[in-house]
């Protein structure tokens, strides 16, 4: 039987935005130093693997909701979500765990509360980026999410002016998670067929 790790969402409080901020930046960029050493052809700006400027359109948009991730008290990650009150089709925009933290069951328990915390989940959706083995092990074989499609240079995503999104990397994993059954007719679900 496995374990449970015991961790708390805790809403982000305004004061520990920039702390935030440094934070997940420090643990993807530790993702991609693990992958491909100090010479990694993967960052944005400031040497980021992600840049503020993703962070805080992801922290400012409408509906997001941004929590800690605290074990034992002490801030070990965090994730911003976007969630859609009537579709109920919610994104996972961010999920971070501190490198220190990291194979302990922390994200996994982290995102077990995000299901327990938005129980009326039709589907989830996430992005990763390619060069990620741990995360795309984690979201298919730890979480249940599904890859859906591949974005590179012969598919590439495109942001919502229709233009390519070229802030990230480009070549990205979408993920989605069908927490319920939908009827045929929900937009959503159409969208995925």
């Amino acid at each position: 039987m496995m374990k449970q790790t015991p961790v708390v969402l805790a809403p982000l409080c305004p004061d520990d935005r920039e702390q935030f901020i440094l934070d997940n930046q420090w643990a993807f960029l530790y993702g991609a130093r693990q992958e491909f050493g100090m010479r990694d052809n993967h960052l944005e700006e400031d040497g980021q693997v992600i840049s503020r400027r993703s962070i805080q359109r992801s922290l400012d948009a409408a509906g997001s909701a941004a929590y800690r991730i605290l074990l034992d008290g002490r801030k070990v990650g965090g994730v911003v979500l976007h969630i859609d009150c009537q579709t109920h089709h919610n994104h996972l925009d961010l999920l971070f765990v501190s490198p220190e933290a990291h194979s302990k069951g922390v994200g996994f328990a982290a995102w077990q509360a995000v299901e327990a915390l938005y129980p009326e989940t039709v589907v989830w959706e996430t992005f990763t980026p390619y060069f990620e083995k741990r995360n795309i092990h984690f979201y298919i074989n730890k979480c249940g999410f599904h890859a859906v499609e591949f974005f590179g240079q012969f598919h590439a995503m495109k942001g919502s002016s229709g233009e390519q999104d070229d802030e990230g990397p480009d070549e990205m994993f979408r993920f989605v998670k069908y927490m319920r059954l939908q009827q045929e007719s929900d937009p959503a679900r159409r969208e995925e067929k």
